[in-house]
């Protein structure tokens, strides 16, 4: 089931490098808060000859009950993230999705999508703060069962 939603843009750098490998480095460097339609197409912030920053607009930041756990370890941590999984196909960079859960951006990583992690605003931490007080409940811990082989065991001193 879904719950609140932000409307979101993500804003990408790119940096020029003085390597004989690889021309310029992208990376995510921020999210806004963003009222522009799904589907419009990205816009340069800033550019000149050393670096460019563009917006891509329309994504939606969703929450979901079962992501609760994710929510909380990434309000645990000392920095809370926006994580951006985004693509670097033939220098054509786009960002593919935006989540605020850990375990989730940890599945991306895993399935070996591109994910880097920016810095979340602090308006949206009140507001997944609120979120996760209300819908995360911590697994109970489980009393451990000892193996038939180690009951009654003896011991040596």
């Amino acid at each position: 089931m879904s719950y609140p939603t932000l409307a979101v843009a993500v804003v990408m750098e790119r940096m020029q490098l003085d390597n004989r490998w690889q021309s310029e480095q992208w990376a995510p460097i921020g999210v806004i808060a963003d009222s522009s339609q799904p589907g419009s197409p990205p816009r340069v912030l800033r550019q000149d000859d050393r670096s460019a920053q563009w917006l891509h607009p329309g994504f939606k930041l969703e929450l979901f009950h079962d992501e609760a756990e994710g929510y909380y370890l990434n309000l645990a941590s000392p920095q809370p993230f926006v994580f951006v999984n985004w693509l670097d196909e033939d220098g054509k960079v786009a960002p593919r999705l935006v989540t605020v859960s850990y375990n989730e951006a940890a599945r991306q990583m895993d399935g070996g999508a591109r994910v880097d992690g920016v810095p979340m605003p602090g308006e949206w931490v009140a507001w997944l703060a609120e979120y996760v007080e209300k819908h995360y409940r911590p697994e109970a811990k489980k009393k451990r069962i000892r193996p038939p082989s180690f009951k009654g065991a003896l011991r040596d001193s």
